[in-house]
């Protein structure tokens, strides 16, 4: 069948998917010929997810990787699936509830609204899959896992055991000891009104503020306050009552246990140990808190001295838990001050008797309510503003001059005006509040768009430090490999500097903790209600409402999918599997996790190596974001460029450790490199070259074809070097070097005179070029799988797929003919160098010029007389003439073996061209200058956005690589005279 003018890939891609679909291409074991395995593990993609640029990415390099072994013969299994996302699907849901004027979660009752979110799972589940089928994803996908397969009312086809093999390991590692319940704090999203991870909370830069407030010293208590400089000079001295905190978050004073100054910081030594006045709440219940020292505070930020709100700041709860200060939580869930506790004057007495000692810090204070009736009940905001209003309106907010900078104002002098009655305001009444405006990083949660709140709250807990060291070790050993080296050190700073792993969630869409409660608060952890009731004869039993979080069913992905705790064989058989693919974002977050759980459950390491891989930004590095506008669409790409130009582009910009910069350019470039490939096959096509494809490797005598048939075999060990070392950009760039500059150029060109019917080099040509072209598909296949899927069945009869065809093995010892590398090479690199001085010295292209040469060896000789008619039609040569020395006005041009020369002497104004590339090296040495002294700017290094650093260092590259072609082209105009 003849080939179409072009590759339709929005026509083909879907049929030849459903081929290699139909043929089972992609089974487990499918083209297997050896012993050893090679399994992959999918991330899991959100059940409710579409795909993303960072997906493509990911997912191209799986697929690289994948083929790339199967046609190797490697048993490979590409294991697919998805994650049932708690809190994101669960979003879905209930805003298409709300959105269908159906009852929301509540009124539905748990068991309801899970079976909606069931409904929901089986109508877009497989949306990511067809997606990823578009990429060309040649996963094994009668396998497709799921994280909630077989849990309590799942519909027919959720059948699994995924979930009885969570539930299996909660209970295990509870009897071990290794989960158990706590109060800690958590981040904490009121809208969803549950915990959530550190990867799912956003911290964004936003326009805030810093309220300076005195905390008075009890009992009427004063201090010599000095400020000194670095050389101990007295700066500023005065007598005090007050120490001065500054605060970004008002609210929370209500829940202060302390204020902490640093050990060393000498202005606050004298009041170490004092207590002092919390101000604001009732004036006669008014608390009292103690000063003291921890290495926390910064004694050179703001005033030295920081509020200690133990249940509502992260920091803060670290120095509360090293000095015993109590953690008063002053939130409800939905992220309003407290209502229930104690009434506020009790509470108040008993934190007042703990912070004199007279009453031992509990270990829980949940019971001590430290909000006035006057706010109980309020939003945190509102609380935030009415706090502000007290304490500012009883004279304890810092006080400044109107024109201090600090306030964000413009700094002015203030006006001097008369007060009431006509009398001149004195200089103290024209001060103000001193509140900061400044940038401050505010948390907020990524789906609710709502600010996170830090909250103590009841939650289970992996004790991580009992299991985190196996997982250490396997990576300092070797065992378990993670390239690039970088993000080992991300590796370990996390595993060493571990925190417990909080792993329960306020929702409904999950695995349900497997604990039940009696009356008086006694767990029972078992694997279904029957058996915990067993534990407690004659007793009422509730089970705990909450459910696991996300990261704790997918760190068992690895065994989970597999079967397990069923000693399947296919976990027999690909386990432990052998590369992770994953994003360096998540290295904490799920890669360790995955190593800890798998050392804790079944004591092997879950993959032999991991890659990481950087991250897709836009064309001027800049992250991809809604809000920016910059966000590329993979799918969008694949509609308008192909999967193959999108596949291709990803995989030539994968270098290891470096972010890709992404832009359509480049994909239409290399959807360019696709038609360049199918035009080669329409060529070999129109010159009879498929009509008798050659049944084994031809041994041409041709030196063309020699030549070729070598770089056949140097590519092909290029790129299994490159893939072995997941490079994956260097095997791209070789392959497209090698296709389209060696083969597609080069030999194609060179052979047309040996295609001729009348050539004796004609039919081992046309078996070369047939033999070529074959592996060419082959080698490029794992990348681009569509278009040489489409041209190897095209183009003759073939008895397999494409995707189940071996790998080749042929070695440049076998293949390479030395004479033939060097003579075909000598001639390219000759016509090379003619076609460059010609365009330096802007030679018209279709004129014909002479050359002259002063020597030439025998092999030079050889070379040029065996390839002349080639070398002078392609280099638009006339004539080559042997002379002495070279006259006035020549272009030297070296060659191995032999000095040519292109004498240009009346062809080109020498002067008029030294003038036009003189006058653009000097507008290019302004704008290098201009660049270089921005880069070497400090204070530009400093304080721009690394994007905007990256784009500058990109332009003054690029400005100089074309100044050092400009100055070549001046030094070769030099020569002439």
């Amino acid at each position: 069948m003849a080939l179409e003018k072009t590759f339709n890939a929005a026509e083909a891609e879907s049929r030849i998917y459903a081929d290699w679909e139909t043929k089972g291409a992609f089974k487990a074991g499918a083209n297997a010929q050896r012993d050893e395995h090679f399994s992959v593990m999918i991330p899991p993609p959100n059940v409710t997810g579409s795909l993303h640029m960072g997906h493509a990415f990911n997912n191209t390099l799986q697929d690289i990787l994948v083929r790339w072994h199967r046609m190797q013969g490697f048993d490979t299994l590409w294991q697919p699936g998805q994650d049932h996302a708690g809190i994101a699907t669960q979003m879905v849901v209930e805003r298409e509830l709300a959105a269908t004027g159906q009852p929301g979660r509540r009124e539905l009752g748990r068991e309801a609204f899970t079976a909606k979110v069931w409904e929901q799972k089986q109508k877009s589940g497989g949306t990511i899959i067809d997606q990823l089928r578009r990429l060309g994803a040649s996963c094994d996908w009668s396998r497709n896992a799921f994280t909630m397969s077989g849990a309590p009312g799942a519909p027919e086809g959720e059948e699994g055991n995924f979930h009885d093999a969570v539930i299996k390991v909660f209970v295990d590692m509870y009897n071990k000891g290794l989960i158990y319940r706590g109060k800690r704090l958590v981040n904490w999203d009121p809208h969803f009104e549950t915990a959530i991870s550190d990867l799912e909370v956003e911290s964004t830069e936003v326009d805030g503020h810093m309220w300076h407030f005195k905390y008075p010293l009890a009992g009427g208590a004063t201090y010599t306050y000095v400020e000194k400089d670095e050389d101990g000079n007295t700066l500023f001295e005065e007598t005090r009552d007050y120490i001065s905190i500054a605060t970004t978050r008002p609210e929370t004073m209500l829940g202060d246990g302390a204020v902490a100054v640093h050990p060393s910081d000498e202005r606050y030594a004298s009041i170490v140990g004092k207590l002092c006045e919390i101000p604001v709440g009732p004036k006669e219940q008014r608390r009292l808190i103690p000063i003291i020292t921890d290495e926390y505070p910064d004694k050179n930020f703001g005033s030295g001295a920081v509020k200690i709100t133990g249940a509502h700041d992260f920091n803060d709860y670290g120095v509360a838990k090293r000095n015993g200060i109590p953690l008063y939580a002053l939130m409800d869930t939905q992220g309003q001050m407290r209502a229930d506790g104690l009434p506020y004057d009790q509470a108040a007495a008993r934190a007042q008797a703990i912070a004199e000692g007279s009453e031992p810090a509990p270990e829980d204070a949940t019971e001590i309510n430290l909000v006035p009736d006057a706010y109980r009940g309020l939003d945190r905001f509102e609380a935030r503003k009415r706090v502000v209003e007290d304490v500012t309106a009883e004279g304890l907010a810092v006080m400044t001059e109107a024109t201090d900078p600090r306030l964000g104002r413009v700094a002015k002098k203030a006006p001097v005006e008369p007060a009431e009655g006509g009398e001149m305001r004195t200089e103290e009444e024209n001060l103000v509040p001193l509140v900061e405006a400044k940038k401050i990083m505010q948390p907020f949660g990524d789906r609710s768009k709502v600010v996170i709140e830090p909250m103590l709250t009841d939650q289970w807990f992996v004790a991580t430090d009992k299991i985190v060291q196996p997982a250490i070790d396997a990576v300092r050993s070797g065992e378990v490999t993670i390239l690039p080296e970088q993000d080992r050190k991300v590796y370990f700073h996390w595993l060493e500097n571990i925190e417990p792993w909080c792993i329960s969630r306020q929702l409904w869409w999950g695995h349900q903790i497997p604990v039940w409660f009696d009356d008086e608060g006694n767990e029972y952890c078992a694997p279904t209600e029957a058996e915990a009731q067993a534990m407690a004869p004659g007793k009422t039993l509730r089970r705990d409402p909450d459910v696991l979080d996300t990261w704790f069913s997918s760190g068992l992905w690895p065994i989970g999918t597999l079967g397990w705790p069923e000693q399947t064989a296919e976990l027999e058989k690909y386990f432990p599997t052998s590369v992770l693919v994953t994003g360096f974002d998540i290295i904490f977050f799920w890669v360790a996790r995955m190593m800890m759980m798998q050392y804790a459950v079944v004591d092997q390491k879950p993959f032999d190596t991991v890659y990481v891989h950087a991250l897709v930004r836009d064309e001027k590095g800049k992250k991809m974001s809604k809000s920016l506008g910059n966000v590329l669409d993979p799918l969008e790409l694949i509609d308008d460029f192909g999967a193959d130009a999108v596949r291709f582009t990803l995989t030539s910009m994968a270098a290891m450790g470096r972010d890709l910069k992404l832009s359509t350019q480049r994909i239409a470039g290399y959807r360019n490199f696709g038609t360049k490939l199918w035009n080669a096959h329409r060529f070999a096509e129109m010159n009879n070259v498929f009509d008798s494809m050659p049944a084994a490797m031809p041994k041409p005598e041709a030196t063309l074809n020699k030549w070729i048939v070598g770089e056949t075999a140097r590519i092909r060990e290029e790129v299994d070097a490159a893939l072995g070392n997941f490079r994956f950009n260097d095997a791209a760039n070789a392959l497209y070097a090698f296709v389209w500059g060696k083969v597609c150029d080069w030999y194609v060109e060179l052979s047309k005179p040996l295609l001729q019917d009348d050539a004796p080099e004609a039919a081992e040509t046309r078996a070369t070029m047939a033999w070529v072209l074959e592996q060419c598909l082959v080698l490029l296949h794992p990348i681009m799988p569509f278009i040489t899927e489409e041209l190897w069945q095209t183009t003759t009869k073939r008895d397999q797929l494409l995707a189940l065809t071996d790998w080749p093995t042929y070695t440049t010892a076998d293949l390479l003919d030395a004479e033939a590398d060097r003579e075909l090479n000598w001639v390219i690199g000759l016509i090379e160098s003619i076609r460059s001085a010609r365009q330096q010295m802007h030679v018209p292209a279709g004129m014909k010029v002479p050359m002259l040469v002063t020597e030439m060896d025998d092999a030079a000789q050889g070379a040029w007389d065996r390839n002349e008619v080639m070398i002078k039609r392609l280099a638009r040569v006339e004539s080559l003439e042997r002379t002495e020395s070279f006259p006035k006005g020549t272009v030297s041009i070296a060659a191995p073996g032999a000095s040519f020369g292109l004498p240009l002497a009346g062809l080109i104004d020498i002067d008029a061209e030294k003038a036009r590339l003189q006058k653009s090296l000097d507008k290019l040495g302004k704008e290098i200058g201009g660049l270089k002294g921005r880069l070497n700017n400090p204070k530009f290094a400093a304080s721009a956005p690394e994007e905007v650093v990256a784009e500058a260092q990109a332009n003054l590259d690029a400005r100089q690589e074309e100044a050092d072609q400009l100055q070549a082209a001046l030094d070769r105009l030099a020569e002439l005279g």
